[in-house]
C-alpha cells in the first residue's frame, strides 16, 4: 500500500511539473528554429576576387550538401568577374594589335619617304 501511495504522489508531482512548465512557457511558444549556418568567409564585395579568396572559400554543410543560395551567389560572382576580365583582356589585346599595326605602318611609311641628304653626283645633276 505504501508503494502505491508513493507512485501516486510521484505521478502527481510529475504531472504538476509538466503542467507548470507548459503554462508558464506558453508566452514564448516553442523553441525558435536555429538560424542556418551562413557562409563565414564570403567573397570580398569591395575589390576584385583573387586566387587566395577562392582558395579560402568554404561552404557550410547542410542536410543535403551545401546551401544552394551560397553556392549560386559565389558562382555568379565568379562568373561575372571572369566575364569582366575576359572583356578587359580582349580590349587590351585589340588596343595592342592596333598600336602594333600603327607602329608597323609608321615604320613602313618612313622607309618609303626616306630622302637622301647627300649631294648628287655629276651624272645625277644632268
Amino acid at each position: 500500500m505504501v508503494m502505491f501511495l508513493f507512485l501516486v504522489v510521484a505521478l502527481a508531482v510529475v504531472v504538476a511539473a509538466v503542467t507548470l512548465a507548459v503554462v508558464s512557457g506558453g508566452d514564448s511558444g516553442p523553441l525558435p528554429d536555429a538560424a542556418p549556418e551562413r557562409l563565414r568567409d564570403s567573397l570580398p564585395p569591395d575589390r576584385p576576387i583573387g586566387r587566395a579568396d577562392v582558395e579560402r572559400l568554404r561552404f557550410p554543410l547542410v542536410a543535403r550538401g551545401y546551401r544552394m543560395a551560397d553556392v549560386d551567389d559565389a558562382l555568379g560572382r565568379l562568373g561575372a568577374e571572369l566575364a569582366e576580365r575576359d572583356a578587359r583582356i580582349a580590349d587590351l589585346e585589340s588596343a595592342l594589335a592596333g598600336a602594333r599595326a600603327a607602329a608597323h605602318q609608321h615604320v613602313s611609311m618612313e622607309s618609303h619617304q626616306h630622302v637622301s641628304m647627300e649631294k648628287p653626283g655629276p651624272e645625277e645633276q644632268q
